[in-house]
């Protein structure tokens, strides 16, 4: 009898000794997925702003300073994504980063983002389509919009704030490559091209550095 109650213990202690390490053995998976996870991402944005430098030649030219139009508005939300349900326009994703003239990345730069929807139409009763953000730790942004349509006298353009931290606001606009109008806007600068992925991208995605006139 004494024997049968001593292996029924043993047997309980090997079994929660079991489910322990079982316990023990998820939680360190899940903790290093996780960090596996972050690790990588990160990872990814370091090696982005690392491929930003290096495509950037120093001393680089900094960006052409446009002006900021009748439509812009004051106070606009802070927010990456402008748009919302409804809004005219293709789906638009514009990534990149914001650099001193020697390529070296600005964290904390403000980046104020303005633009009419796919008609051609600008929201000045509210923010639709309006918003500005701050660059990461590696000077990076991304914006969530639509493609912007013409109206009468411009071409398709994104209207832009850049303003480091500290220091001054430069204004400009960005432009969308193969759009006819280009040629016959008064306003239109050919560095200031967004390098647009191909129409089969959905959404589609382009890329822009901000570069500027700091040391």
């Amino acid at each position: 009898m004494r024997a049968l109650l001593l292996a029924l213990i043993v047997g309980l202690l090997a079994a929660c000794g079991s489910v322990t390490a079982t316990a023990q053995n998820a939680a360190t998976a899940t903790s290093v997925a996780t960090a596996t996870s972050s690790a990588t991402a990160t990872a990814s944005t370091s090696t982005n702003a690392t491929v930003a430098t290096a495509s950037c030649a120093s001393p680089a030219t900094a960006l052409t300073e446009l002006t900021e139009g009748p439509y812009y508005k004051a106070n606009p939300p802070q927010r990456s994504t402008i748009t919302a349900t409804g809004v005219a326009g293709t789906p638009f994703v514009l990534t990149g980063f914001v650099l001193t003239k020697s390529c070296a990345p600005l964290a904390n730069a403000r980046v104020d983002f303005w633009q009419a929807d796919g008609k051609g139409n600008y929201d000045n009763a509210g923010y639709t389509l309006r918003g500005w953000q701050l660059t990461d730790a590696n000077g990076a942004y991304r914006l969530e919009t639509v493609i912007p349509g013409l109206y009468p006298g411009r071409t398709e353009h994104i209207h832009v704030k850049v303003t480091p931290a500290g220091g001054q606001t430069y204004t400009t606009q960005l432009f969308f490559p193969g759009v006819s109008q280009n040629s016959n806007d008064s306003i239109y600068a050919a560095n200031m091209l967004i390098n647009l992925s191909s129409a089969s991208a959905t959404p589609r995605t382009g890329t822009f550095n901000f570069i500027v006139n700091l040391g």
